[in-house]
């Protein structure tokens, strides 16, 4: 049969239904049935580029109008625009959100990588600015709390960090910012100024960080010596990433070594995910499953993997570890593309910044091979529909955990609060974005008998592909 006498056949099947349809009993000898228009809840199939992008752009308008990259006097209120007018009662003006978080440098990172996905110099810039902001000043307010301490605490933790919560995240995505894809530094200005920012950063991460006796990063609350799944991310990328700055082994090996003492505490392998929290003197560890902190934790592997040498003898671990981590997430995803609260119990909310980030990591992960495209790409795709839904018209992310500190017992988990000011959302969405838009360019998904399908190259012209809204193409 050649192809335009299946196609006729193919579409009148579809489309040409009895004269008198509304006397007709629907029933599977006249009606396609297997082509009925699902009820999506959230979004299914491929969504357009133009789409992924108008979601991030609308978020990137929001935090730009929130993220103000000024300096004020806070007694007066007046602008401060020159840095010899800078005083012990200067501080940067607030927002809705703060440019020294851990937050921001998770969304320094991530619009870096929309950047990089786009070409939009919106992206680059945004970045830009506040770096060289933060980079401009520093000096300045170094003399001051040198004298008088008593400084901006958001200025104060990029001088004189206190917690890897402080230094991580920002330090590794001023890294980002400075080198290029051959792992060079750049020499221009902005390079050159944040430098020093970088290099105090680090210096408190590998030699002032709280750490267990075996030296894995630790901290003192909510008990002695714990182990937080979070401070995976808040400490370990800047590791990796000193190595691709500098060009040093000790820093991937010290990542390296991190990450598998990390997963030596804090893995379960019966569930392939891995406990918020680890408490030294603790028997037995309970293991509570937060989203978010198992997003830090496969984010670092992706951040890690991204650098760590291909030849370095514990990356086989990291990479296995990362896959079999993808295998417990996948396997745990809600029909409507997101994530629980608590990842292993269905009676919690499901939350978008855990998803986020998830869908940033599978995304990436099938970009980069380390897991199957087949598998994994329809994961990654449901969970960027879940997130575009979390996104409203004002560009603010909804539906993400405030700040959590740790806890044993799961009315503390469940219940933690929702907002749209809670920062943690707006950078892991922007990645997501960015890296579905890589996901679209170079792998070949399909909509296939009305179901995302991943294929090795382009389906042939001549193989009919069925959209979920009854609509045939070639």
């Amino acid at each position: 049969m050649n192809k335009k006498r299946f196609s006729a056949l193919v579409l009148c099947a579809c489309t040409v239904m009895p004269a008198a349809w509304g006397q007709q009993v629907v029933n599977d000898n006249n009606t396609p049935l297997h082509l009925m228009r699902p009820a999506y809840r959230v979004g299914y199939g491929i969504p357009k580029m133009e789409e992924v992008k108008q979601v991030m752009d609308r978020v990137l308008r929001y935090i730009d109008s929130e993220t103000p990259a000024v300096l004020v006097d806070r007694q007066t209120g007046r602008e401060v625009t020159r840095l010899e007018d800078i005083t012990a009662t200067t501080q940067l003006k607030q927002g809705g959100f703060r440019l020294t978080s851990y937050e921001w440098g998770v969304t320094y990172s991530a619009v870096l990588a929309a950047y990089d996905a786009t070409g939009d110099v919106a992206y680059r810039d945004y970045v830009a600015k506040r770096h060289q902001l933060l980079a401009d000043i520093a000096p300045a307010f170094q003399k001051i709390y040198a004298r008088e301490r008593g400084i901006d605490g958001n200025i104060r933790r990029v001088i004189d960090p206190h917690a890897l919560d402080d230094a991580g995240a920002v330090c590794c995505s001023m890294i980002k910012a400075v080198i290029n894809e051959k792992g060079g530094v750049k020499s221009n200005r902005l390079a050159a100024a944040l430098r020093p920012l970088i290099d105090n950063y680090a210096d408190y991460i590998l030699n002032k960080e709280y750490r267990l006796a075996d030296g894995t990063f630790a901290r003192l609350r909510p008990q002695k010596n714990t182990v937080w799944l979070d401070d995976m991310f808040m400490g370990i990328p800047t590791v990796a990433y000193m190595g691709r700055y500098t060009g040093q082994q000790k820093y991937y090996d010290e990542a390296a070594r991190q990450v598998l003492q990390f997963a030596q505490r804090m893995w379960v392998p019966q569930k392939k995910l891995f406990r918020h929290g680890w408490v030294e003197e603790m028997n037995p560890h309970p293991a509570f499953h937060w989203g978010r902190a198992n997003g830090w934790a496969i984010l670092t592997l992706c951040e890690v993997l991204d650098v760590l040498p291909a030849d370095h003898p514990q990356r086989p671990q990291i990479l296995q570890l990362l896959q079999q981590h993808a295998e417990g997430l996948a396997a745990l995803q809600h029909h409507d593309g997101f994530w629980h609260q608590l990842l292993d119990r269905p009676d919690t909310y499901l939350e978008t910044s855990a998803t986020a980030i998830f869908t940033y990591c599978l995304a990436h992960a099938v970009n980069s091979g380390w897991v199957d495209a087949k598998a994994f790409g329809p994961v990654a795709m449901l969970g960027w529909h879940a997130v575009a839904s979390s996104v409203n018209h004002k560009g603010q992310v909804e539906n993400v955990c405030v700040g959590t500190g740790m806890g044993f017992d799961a009315a503390f988990y469940a219940f933690r609060p929702v907002h749209v000011m809670a920062a943690h959302g707006y950078g892991p969405v922007i990645w997501a974005g960015a890296e579905m838009l890589r996901l679209l360019k170079q792998q070949h998904p399909k909509l296939n008998d009305s179901a995302v399908q991943f294929y090795d190259e382009e389906v042939p012209t001549n193989q009919p592909i069925f959209n979920y809204d009854g609509k045939i193409r070639f």
